[in-house]
């Protein structure tokens, strides 16, 4: 049985981290993207708190991620973020995902976020499975919202309300 930490993402993670986006880049239904950013603009277009990795405690290698992305930089919008998460295809079916999303979870609503959004490409079982399973809601389909290798792709919109951090 693999022991699993959950850390802080700090920069030093980020060869790995990028690796496993690139492997869900590969996958064709995690993102829209197709190649990663350097790690100052991904660092700078997520939430510097809100960034955790899954680490195996024995050899240090990293899993899995998860991070927040405000979805806005407009105050009206403040306390609301967009997830993401990526699994090592090594961590696959081993629970790493519902443990870093529910830490993420734990987190943001200690920095204040009262509402966590998703998007997420319909063929993409498993994050959906990680969303549902952490209290996620589907709240809309976006039909043909954007282009990836050249057809057009619907996304699932998933949110999630906190229960602790409400709406004042």
């Amino acid at each position: 049985m693999m022991n699993i930490e959950i850390e802080r993402l700090h920069k030093e993670h980020w060869p790995e981290v990028r690796e496993i986006y690139e492997m869900g880049i590969q996958t064709g239904k995690a993102t829209f993207e197709t190649k990663t950013p350097s790690w100052e603009i991904w660092s700078a277009t997520h939430d510097l708190v809100c960034r955790l990795v899954a680490v195996e405690e024995e050899t240090r290698k990293v899993l899995g991620w998860v991070a927040l992305a405000p979805t806005s930089n407009r105050p009206v919008y403040e306390g609301v973020g967009e997830t993401s998460i990526y699994i090592h295809d090594e961590g696959r079916g081993k629970r790493i995902g519902t443990r870093l999303m529910k830490e993420l979870i734990y987190i943001s609503e200690r920095e204040g976020y009262w509402t966590l959004q998703a998007g997420i490409m319909p063929e993409n079982i498993e994050s959906i499975r990680i969303h549902e399973n952490a209290g996620f809601r589907e709240v809309g389909r976006r039909e043909k919202v954007g282009k990836l290798n050249g057809a057009w792709r619907d996304v699932l919109l998933y949110e999630r309300r906190s229960k602790i951090v409400g709406i004042e």
